[in-house]
């Protein structure tokens, strides 16, 4: 693994509550016995198993950030009006994510993000890039829907960035694909118009 993924697997366990890390044999290594040669009955783990423990791994730390979000009061007024919180919903190693400015009424009322209109819409073009929900994971900058779906204040976005900068160090996404001006603003950190971001 290298130092960059593995700082970003550390920060996303600590992320997710994990405060210790049992020790074990450093990953690749067969267990060896005196001499150096393998142990009796040592085998290293195939692709497949590894790919699958890192899939769990993915799982359960955004499992446990869920959690984190779904008892965040920091924002009092969204907190207070919310019917759920809405997360975010994927693969959990998915290379591209969508990424939103904050629920509506439909998302509120079912936990899940981009499933009202837009939603519709958003599903139509993930099938014409010849791909399925499924294999993407979409979230949104905030994780409470914002009175009348106005535009998220500074404040509410600076309590939540925390929750999506700690989604995507898990996801680890090669793209992440921004859905409006708020969105591309809370991620790059940036209030530079969206036309002069393009291309860049």
């Amino acid at each position: 693994m290298n130092p960059r993924a593995l700082k970003q697997r550390l920060e996303s366990l600590e992320a997710a509550g994990v405060a210790q890390i049992p020790k074990s044999l450093e990953r690749g290594r067969q267990p060896t016995a005196m001499g150096g040669v393998p142990a009796i009955g040592s085998s290293q783990p195939s692709p497949a198993a590894v790919a699958s423990a890192a899939t769990d791994d993915r799982v359960a730390s955004l499992r446990l950030l869920a959690e984190q979000v779904a008892g965040c009061t920091r924002c009092a007024e969204l907190a207070k009006a919310r019917t759920n919180t809405v997360f975010g919903v994927g693969r959990p190693d998915a290379r591209i994510c969508f990424f939103g400015e904050a629920p509506g009424a439909d998302e509120d009322a079912s936990g899940e993000p981009f499933v009202g209109r837009a939603g519709q819409l958003l599903t139509k073009i993930i099938e014409a890039c010849h791909l399925r929900r499924d294999d993407v994971y979409i979230l949104n900058v905030l994780k409470c829907r914002p009175p009348g779906n106005r535009t998220p204040e500074p404040d509410e976005v600076a309590h939540c960035c925390g929750y999506f900068e700690r989604q995507f160090a898990v996801i680890s996404p090669e793209y992440i694909c921004c859905l409006g001006t708020t969105a591309a603003h809370a991620l790059l950190q940036t209030t530079e118009p969206i036309g002069r971001l393009r291309k860049r």
